[in-house]
């Protein structure tokens, strides 16, 4: 695991969160993720591929994901309401997108987001693919992002452009 995707994670939940769902996000530590232990009522997930693969989990309660699915809609939603999963999967998606932007030399696409509901299930990992757990408070409660991410290729440097020459 390359911990220098920590920080385009961070930066990414707190700026999807306090601009898409006017909420502060405070960040806790970043740890690695040891075991299946972590269990969620509502999850969404959104795979990474090119240069670099893997994933981006999005996990909260489901009073905390109603909360906030509320907020980002701007009309209240439960769980059951179709937009619901819409709404938890466009976060999800918006997160690892502007993640994305900042893995630095990689070609990265990224996936439709699939959203898990289910009272207290667990996300796993494959096993060779280390994952970071940030837990993430917010007015509406605790969101949880973890991710784990294997480069496939090197990066590539960026190119040099000189003013006024073609290249």
């Amino acid at each position: 695991m390359d911990i220098r995707f920590i920080n385009p994670f961070v930066a990414s939940i707190q700026c999807v969160f306090e601009t898409m769902v006017h909420t502060k996000v405070r960040v806790g530590k970043p740890r690695l993720r040891t075991d299946d232990s972590l269990v969620h009522d509502i999850s969404a997930v959104v795979g990474f591929s090119g240069d670099a693969a893997g994933c981006v989990v999005l996990s909260f309660s489901a009073d905390v994901a109603c909360r906030i699915a509320s907020a980002f809609a701007g009309t209240k939603l439960a769980h059951d309401d179709p937009d619901f999963i819409d709404a938890i999967g466009e976060l999800a998606n918006m997160v690892a997108g502007n993640a994305k932007k900042d893995f630095e030399g990689l070609n990265v696409s990224i996936s439709l987001p699939s959203v898990i509901a289910g009272t207290n299930h667990t996300v796993s990992h494959p096993a060779k693919t280390p994952f970071i757990v940030i837990p993430c408070d917010t007015d509406f409660g605790c969101v949880c992002v973890e991710f784990g991410i294997e480069v496939e290729k090197k990066p590539r440097p960026a190119l040099a452009t000189t003013k006024g020459a073609s290249v």
